[in-house]
């Protein structure tokens, strides 16, 4: 395996699984995270491995050790899925590596009540308590118990587990776009901030996809000017505008700081 920062590029399963599933199906799991009374597969089917749909959910015992990860997989009947589990795979001093699995039967015709999905529990034992460290669940989905509420982890989000603080840095910018209903390639124009309050101008390029400039529409671009709030989230927007000074935020927000936006220009579309 491959670690790319804090996490690890697992070499699971065939990506094929995964255009399987609509055709498999699920069983509840056992305590012991296992399916009970398994189909017996004809001579055009056979049980393969694959990992979940998705990852919903993981809790921690009282011991801190004890894990139970719930996972989405297809099925609501008792022939769907069976061996649903999860295994450590690595740890260090910053996250701990799960893998989930379950078996499935694959060929013959579809089951009628494995077209469904229902959730599955695994259970496995940690080498040693979480503490502060994140939860790598299949490389794909983490979980932390910093600010969760006992048992439950909390999920992480696109940010990590612990995006950056509000504040003037830009990192924290990075995360202030990430806010706001943008288009994806968002470009950002100069930051005013002083910690508590922050504006900046974004520009969406529009129009048909080509090189800057190749013609018309082309360098096309829109922009607007986004005022934000300082929360315990992170930055909050608060208000949008394309004119000069502050009169739009102030409409909304009148404590916002005049220093940070008396001077801005008007914003115009770019053709």
């Amino acid at each position: 395996m491959r670690r790319t920062g804090s996490l690890v590029t697992v070499v699971l399963l065939s990506a094929v699984g995964a255009l399987l599933l609509g055709a498999c199906g699920t069983l509840h799991a056992g305590s012991d995270g296992a399916a009970t009374a398994p189909t017996t597969p004809t001579e055009s089917e056979r049980w393969q491995t694959f990992a979940p749909i998705r990852v919903t959910a993981a809790r921690l015992a009282d011991d801190r050790r004890s894990l139970s990860v719930d996972a989405e997989v297809p099925g609501r009947g008792k022939t769907c899925v069976r061996d649903v589990k999860a295994v450590v795979t690595d740890t260090s001093d910053r996250t701990v590596w799960v893998q989930v699995t379950y078996s499935a039967l694959t060929g013959g015709s579809p089951r009628s009540d494995c077209r469904a999905t229902a959730t599955a529990t695994a259970k496995v034992r940690l080498p040693s308590p979480l503490g502060h460290r994140v939860l790598s669940v299949d490389n794909f989905t983490a979980f932390t118990a910093d600010g969760a509420d006992p048992p439950h982890l909390r999920l992480c989000g696109e940010l990590g587990c612990h995006p950056a603080p509000t504040g003037c840095t830009s990192a924290s910018y990075d995360q202030a776009v990430m806010a706001l209903d943008v288009p994806n390639h968002t470009s950002r124009g100069d930051e005013h901030c002083d910690g508590k309050w922050l504006v900046f101008d974004v520009s969406s390029r529009m129009g048909p996809a080509c090189p800057e400039g190749a013609g018309p529409g082309c360098g096309a671009s829109l922009a607007d000017r986004w005022f934000f709030r300082a929360e315990k989230s992170g930055w909050q927007p608060i208000a949008r505008s394309t004119k000069a000074g502050c009169t739009d935020v102030h409409g909304i927000e009148p404590a916002f700081p005049s220093a940070l936006c008396a001077d801005l220009p008007p914003l115009k579309r770019s053709n």
